[in-house]
């Protein structure tokens, strides 16, 4: 009781307690009347919160406004005996001894090259990609579209939604994975961190759980990242090298992943390849990557950023054309072992691998820059700044040396053959640049 229910109401008189109040009498019916309409009131409040809930938008909805980590999580429609028989023939391979692969991001940069290689030597091909916004989703289905030309089917799905996963591993006994689904970019993960823990971590271990308990237990190969390294000085980058420093949320979740693999391959016999990729470019590419951007605003007549380190250091990269890349990539599979387990139980020692895949030969990034202008036959409006502390490193430089004994991994194409094929592509797709400088 407060100390104002207590004080006298007036002069002279006392307030009469409540506790007293109930028990004198004729207390009894009031204290039934007031129970009444306490009753009264409570249905009528969650009356009100079940209204406001029944008009509220469905959490789904907000979150995926709110959250755009979580929009790829939407419902797809999938399932179905013409959905399954699509599946079927997509991931049949041509050859007996050919692989039968699940690619996830199949409609990525990567994804969609590696693909295509593997349906054209005769390998089966199936690929699942949730085509989010992160960038233009148009580019994502011209991909696609190149793909489906090729007898390449890609199922519109997450690697987080668990039942789709299980599905296709039903439908399909697929001997290897090749896991390229990612959130890519090193700056965007300081505008939308939860995207990189959704896709490269949560992600990943979603597709592990499921890999993990199917019988059998496909070989898993997957993209890690040059970023690894992060602020590691010594150079060039050897697989032995300390990978504790990253520089970036980006780099620290695909650290992350090469820990989990690590453990999904000691608990469970997975038999796992990661792949550090260095910056990869070449036709169909990223719109996010420099040498993509640097050619669309050189042909706007836009200044473009280019950073120098500290003391006018050279920021320079270890650029690799994804026709090399693709090599790599067919070289880890086709040498990937068995998996061990069965039942989601190890039953021996399974393999796991981490490799480089470069080009060792760092450029720097002005030189990029003087490439596209002799290509485009344009000169670009420099902005040299300083490099911003938002997880981009100074260099990169690949010792590819245990790549080339054990994948046979050679990469053959310099920074201005394949930026030269990567011009002729881009001013094809965007029609001479018309589309590019609207």
């Amino acid at each position: 009781m407060s100390h104002i229910d207590s004080a006298p109401s007036t002069p002279g008189k006392v307030k009469m307690e409540k506790s007293s109040y109930f028990f004198t009498r004729g207390g009894g019916a009031r204290w039934h009347y007031s129970l009444a309409k306490l009753t009264v009131w409570s249905f009528a409040f969650l009356a009100l919160i079940l209204i406001f809930f029944l008009r509220s938008p469905a959490p789904s909805a907000i979150t995926s406004a709110a959250d755009p980590s979580r929009r790829s999580l939407r419902n797809y429609n999938w399932g179905g005996s013409a959905w399954e028989k699509r599946v079927r023939a997509s991931a049949r391979a041509r050859s007996s001894n050919g692989l039968t692969v699940l690619v996830t991001g199949a409609a990525g940069f990567v994804g969609t090259h590696v693909s295509s290689a593997l349906k054209r030597r005769g390998d089966g091909v199936l690929g699942i990609d949730n085509f989010n916004d992160y960038y233009d989703p148009s580019l994502k289905r011209a991909r696609q579209a190149l793909l489906e030309r090729t007898g390449v089917f890609i199922v519109e799905g997450d690697i987080n939604d668990e039942a789709l996963l299980r599905k296709l591993f039903e439908v399909v006994p697929f001997t290897h994975v090749m896991h390229l689904a990612a959130q890519a970019g090193v700056r965007y993960a300081m505008e939308n961190p939860g995207s990189y823990v959704h896709s490269n971590i949560a992600g990943f271990v979603n597709l592990l759980e499921v890999c993990k308990s199917v019988n059998p237990q496909p070989a898993i190969v997957w993209a890690s990242s040059s970023s690894v390294y992060g602020l590691n000085t010594k150079v060039p980058f050897s697989e032995k090298d300390r990978t504790d420093q990253p520089a970036s949320l980006y780099a620290a979740t695909k650290k992350a992943g090469e820990e989990i693999a690590h453990t999904y391959n000691h608990i469970y016999g997975l038999s796992l390849t990661g792949l550090r990729f260095f910056t990869v470019y070449g036709p169909w590419g990223r719109p996010d990557m420099a040498y993509f951007f640097f050619t669309k605003d050189i042909l706007k007549g836009k200044q473009i950023a280019i950073f120098e380190a500290a003391n006018h250091g050279t920021v320079a990269r270890d650029f690799t054309y994804i026709d090399d890349i693709v090599k790599g990539c067919l070289g880890a599979l086709d040498t990937a072992e068995k998996s061990t387990g069965s039942g989601g139980k190890k039953r021996g020692p399974a393999q796991l691998r981490v490799f480089n895949l470069g080009n060792t030969s760092p450029v720097p990034v002005s030189e990029l820059v003087s490439i596209l202008e002799r290509l485009l036959k344009v000169k670009a409006k420099r902005n040299i700044m300083k490099l911003p502390r938002n997880g981009d490193v100074q260099y990169t430089h690949a010792n590819i040396s245990y790549a080339q004994r054990e994948l046979g991994y050679k990469p053959t194409t310099d920074l201005q053959t394949g930026l030269k094929k990567f011009v002729r592509w881009y001013l094809n797709y965007y029609s001479d640049g018309k589309k590019a400088v609207e």
